[in-house]
C-alpha cells in the first residue's frame, strides 16, 4: 500500500511560505530566488539539521522524524498551535502536551450559545468545570449557580464524599442516565484522564485528581482501570419539579481550536418530553437568547 506523504507536503508547504526574513535570516538582494520562501539549506539551517536530512524528509524517503526533530522544524517555521500539532501528527507522534485548561470562551461560542436559545446549552472547560451556559439550561436543569459542586466542577458533583448518589448530585435536581449510574461515572472519569494527560503541568487539575482520590473510593477505583476515552453523549431522564421526568438526549460537542465541551439536552420530536421542553421553553421568565455565564 501506497502512503501519502503528508509530513512532507506539509513541511515544503510551509518551507515555500515563510520568507527567509521573517524566518530570522538576513535579508538578501537575490532577484533570481526560484521560490518565495526558504530554501532547503535555509531551513535546515535555522532548525540545526543536516540538507540532505530535510530533502529526505520532504521526499518521504525519511519516514519517522523523532519529536526534537518535529519540534526544531516546527520552531524553524514559525508553526501556530494548530500547524505544529498537524505536523506532528502526520510523523505520527502526539502533539506536545498543553499548559493549563483554558476557561477562556471565545466570542464564537458565545454567540453560539445564545443561538441556541431554544435549547438546553452550557459550556465546559476540558476538566469539567462549567463556565457558561443559557437560560433554557436553567430551566430544564436548574441555575448551575445552585450546584452543590467545588468550584462548580461536575466531577465533584458526580463522586460526592458523603455517600449520596452522584447522579442526584449533579444538577438542581435528579438527572440520571439510562445507562446506568456506573456506566455514567466510567465515562466521565475516562474523559477527565484523557484532559490530565494533555495537560500534565496544570496544577489546579493535578490538585482536583488528588483530591477525588483521596475523598471518593468510586472515583479512585475508576481512575485506576485505565479507561481513556472523549465523552461524547448519553441518554438522560431529568426528574423535573414541574413538568415531571422529561428523557433527553445529552451530546458533547468539541469546540475547534479551544478544547472546550459544548453540552446540549434534546428531546425526540412529537413526543411527550418534547411536548414538556416546549412548556419549559413558554415558562421560563428570562428572555430566549439571554446568555448566563460565571
Amino acid at each position: 500500500m501506497v502512503r501519502t506523504n503528508n509530513f512532507g507536503i506539509a513541511l515544503r508547504g510551509w518551507r515555500e511560505r515563510l520568507s527567509p526574513l521573517e524566518g530570522g535570516l538576513a535579508a538578501e538582494d537575490d532577484e533570481d530566488r526560484r521560490i518565495p520562501g526558504l530554501r532547503r539549506e535555509e531551513l535546515a539551517l535555522l532548525a540545526g539539521l543536516s540538507v540532505d536530512y530535510v530533502i529526505r524528509l520532504e521526499q518521504g524517503r525519511a519516514r519517522n522524524p523523532s519529536a526534537q526533530v518535529v519540534d526544531a522544524l516546527a520552531r524553524a517555521l514559525r508553526l501556530d498551535t494548530a500547524e505544529r500539532d498537524h505536523l506532528f501528527r502526520c510523523a505520527q507522534l502526539a502533539p506536545p502536551a498543553g499548559g493549563a485548561v483554558s476557561m477562556h470562551v471565545p466570542a464564537r461560542v458565545h454567540r453560539l450559545v445564545r443561538q441556541l436559545g431554544d435549547t438546553p446549552v452550557a459550556v465546559f472547560a476540558a476538566d469539567w468545570t462549567i463556565i457558561s451556559w443559557n437560560a433554557m439550561w436553567s430551566a430544564v436543569v436548574g441555575d448551575p449557580r445552585t450546584y452543590d459542586w467545588q468550584e462548580r466542577n461536575l466531577v465533584t458533583g458526580m463522586f460526592r464524599s458523603d455517600g449520596r448518589p452522584g447522579p442526584d448530585s449533579v444538577a438542581a435536581w435528579p438527572v440520571r442516565s439510562r445507562h446506568g449510574e456506573e456506566a455514567e461515572e466510567a465515562a466521565l472519569v475516562a474523559d477527565l484522564r484523557v484532559t490530565a494527560a494533555a495537560y500534565p503541568a496544570d496544577v489546579r487539575l493535578a490538585a482536583l485528581v488528588e483530591h477525588m482520590l483521596s475523598r471518593s473510593p468510586r472515583f479512585a477505583r475508576l481512575w485506576f482501570n485505565g479507561t481513556a476515552r472523549a465523552l461524547v453523549g448519553d441518554l438522560k431522564t431529568v426528574s423535573h419539579p414541574s413538568v415531571g421526568e422529561i428523557a433527553l438526549d445529552l451530546d458533547v460537542l468539541m469546540v475547534a481550536g479551544a478544547d472546550l465541551r459544548i453540552v446540549t439536552y434534546t428531546a425526540a420530536a412529537e413526543t411527550a418530553d418534547e411536548a414538556k421542553m416546549a412548556a419549559l421553553r413558554a415558562s421560563c421568565d428570562l428572555p430566549r437568547q439571554r446568555r448566563v455565564s460565571v
